[in-house]
Order: structure tokens, then sequence, then C-alpha cells
């Protein structure tokens, strides 16, 4: 079918892409090598500092995600090594599974994929480890597939109420730009994230933000590493250089996407996320449906993931959506696949953008046969008027 107006993306990621962003990314490719190229990246450079809260040099990486877990772990471990995972949804397990291929060893806190990481969990997990096993926590901040946002300061203090000297590592992948960070304060040693959800970015730059006890590690860790080796990448960023060709376009890209977050202010940022998904879950809630995160306090500001009632296929609906009003929503993921739907609410996105989007979700799911209560649309406008 033949559409007209523009297509909503309202995935969790990649989000949409600000047309100044996307002008930005299409100048002319310059050298490198020279001065103009070191003037770009050292920008870049400290305008991610301050996106992550950290005054140390931030890595940045011509890869996706996923490249950035891997560099978080093989920059400070060993073979071998002992290390605590919280099962949060699909991308926790994904990570998990990154690291037993690297001959880590995992051990896995299982979870409902409803809540977040639970810091009680981590207090007692780690008082019970006085022989020091585990050498890393992961945990993911905003679990993309599940739309639930862990308490990372909370964890932060059972971390240290239990004396354990374990890295603390967090992937932001789906939060850093759109929910409040801070890496230094909340004393986080490797933060792992990537440019194409709230840095409003195509996918294609990664990040790692480290901490001094990261570097003292990383200088022991035994497991091999090349392309991700922090040595290199810190000792090239420092002159505004990088050890191998950059991603320099999307490069332009980041410093157009840094200065519109800076224009409206990073406060203001995290404000109008939490808005959207204070709205959308208004929608969700009139409609009579249920949302997929139970705790008040970890509910995203980045996504809501709906669960369909029984007898009714998400995916089925997904495809109502896309085919009657081009619009794009967020699939469930591995042992969601079929039962939830995720609208995506982060980024570049304004109140009637998030309107058009609640509307399309409610049009559809009448086609769709859903039995829905009317006036989730209705619902969401009292929260949007109410800037």
């Amino acid at each position: 079918m033949t559409h007209s107006g523009r297509h909503f993306l309202q995935i969790p990621g990649p989000s949409n892409v600000p047309d100044s962003v996307l002008r930005a990314i299409s100048y002319p490719t310059i050298d490198h090598r020279g001065p103009e190229f070191q003037e770009l990246f050292s920008h870049v450079l400290a305008g991610m500092g301050d996106i992550f809260g950290t005054a140390n040099q931030v890595v940045i990486y011509p890869a996706t995600g996923t490249g950035a877990w891997e560099a978080a772990l093989v920059n400070t471990l060993n073979a071998g090594d002992e290390v605590l995972f919280f099962e949060t949804g699909h991308f926790s397990t994904l990570w998990t599974g990154l690291a037993e291929k690297w001959g880590l060893k995992p051990t896995v806190i299982p979870g409902d994929w409803r809540t977040g990481a639970d810091p009680d969990k981590v207090r007692e997990v780690l008082a019970a480890d006085t022989d020091h096993r585990f050498k890393a926590i992961c945990v993911v901040h905003n679990e993309t597939s599940t739309g639930v946002t862990s308490r990372i300061p909370e964890i932060r203090r059972a971390i240290d109420e239990s004396g354990h000297p374990a890295l603390f590592m967090v992937d932001t992948i789906s939060s850093l730009g759109s929910v409040d960070y801070r890496h230094d304060e909340w004393k986080v040693d490797v933060t792992v994230s990537g440019s194409q959800k709230g840095l409003m970015l195509p996918p294609g730059i990664s990040f790692n933000a480290v901490s001094q006890k990261a570097l003292d590690a990383h200088k022991h860790s035994t497991l091999p590493k090349s392309f991700w080796d922090w040595t290199e990448m810190l000792a090239s960023g420092k002159n505004g250089q990088t050890p191998y060709t950059p991603n320099t376009n999307l490069l332009y890209g980041l410093k157009e996407a840094l200065r519109m977050l800076n224009e409206e202010g990073m406060d203001n940022v995290f404000a109008r996320h939490q808005r959207f998904a204070k709205a959308t879950r208004a929608a969700v809630e009139a409609w009579g449906l249920e949302v997929l995160c139970t705790n008040e306090d970890e509910h995203s500001p980045v996504l809501t993931a709906v669960i369909m009632p029984e007898g009714h296929d998400a995916d089925e609906l997904r495809k109502i959506i896309l085919d009657k009003f081009n619009m794009s929503l967020g699939a469930g993921l591995s042992n969601l696949k079929g039962t939830v739907f995720r609208i995506g609410h982060l980024g570049d996105l304004s109140d009637l953008t998030l309107a058009g989007t609640l509307a399309g979700v409610q049009m559809g799911l009448q086609l769709a046969g859903v039995p829905i209560k009317q006036g989730g649309l209705e619902a969401a406008l009292d929260v949007l008027k109410d800037k």
C-alpha cells in the first residue's frame, strides 16, 4: 500500500533522526588525519563526557552497542573470571551470552522481565561472596525489551554497603541522552552506550565511559583485544585522533545532536521523556490494558511495553498498524514474542508526534478487535496539556 505523509518510526530505537542531524551527516568527508578532524573529534569527546557525567576521556568506537559490550569486558577482565548478571530482559541475556563466548563465567540472578535489578538482591549476593569471586557486576540500565529501568544509584549503594571490590558495569544503550545518568557520581566503572537511541543518530557509534578503577583493571587484563583496546583509543583521543579510520560523517551528526541536546538543556530533555512516558501509560490504563513493568519507580521514560489481552496477538496488531497507518511499533522479543508490543517515545519527539502515535495505536487496537475502553487518547492528552 502507498501511504501519504511520513512514516511513524515509534520503535524504541533506532529512533527518528532529526533533519539537521541528517544534513550534518551529509557534509563532505574530510581528511581524518588533518586539523579539522582533530577539532571535530576533540569536540565530541568533550561533549560526550558531559552527557555521561564523567571528567574522564570517553572512548568512541565506529561500532554498535554490542561492540561496546564486548569492549567493556575484554578491556577489564581475564579468562575464567566470574561475572554477576541480572536477568531483566532480552538484552541482559544477550550480554550474558557474549560474556560466555569470551570464556568468562556468568552467574545470572533470574528475573521475571517485569522488574529491574533488585538492589536488595545485589546486597545479599555480594555480602555472601566473601572470597570476592565476582570480578564484575553487569546491569542494563534501561531494558529495551521490557520498558523497565533499573535503579542504578541504589545498586551502587548496595555494592558499597557490601564492601565488595567488583567492577560495576552499566549498559545505557537505550537510556543515555533520554534518562538522567551520572557515571562519576554513581561510581560506575564502565558505562556502555550507542548512538541510535537518545542521541538521535543512525546506528554506528558506540561508547565506553571508564573510571580510574576500570583503567587500573585494564592494565592487568589478559583477554585478547586489538580493535577494542582502550590503550590505543585513549592515547589517540588525547590528540583528537583515532588509531584507525573513524566514521567521520556520523561524528558530524553526533556534534549536531549534542548541540540540540544542550540547546534544549538536559534537565528539560529528561523531563520531556518522563512526560511522554506518563502520557503513554495514562493511555494504556484508560484502554484497560496492562503495562509490562510492575514497579512504579522503574517505569521507563524511553518506551512502554504493553501486554496484549489473552487470545490476541501483538504481532498481528503491529502488522495492522503498519499496513493501515504506516507506523512501526516494537515487537516482543524472545520470551515476549507475540504477547507484548512496545511504544517508543524517545529522542526527537514532540507532543503532537506522541499524540499521533497513540491515536494510531488506538485505531489499530479497534481494527484488530482487541477489547478496549474508549478514552485512551484523551487521557494522554490530559497529561500532555500540563507542561
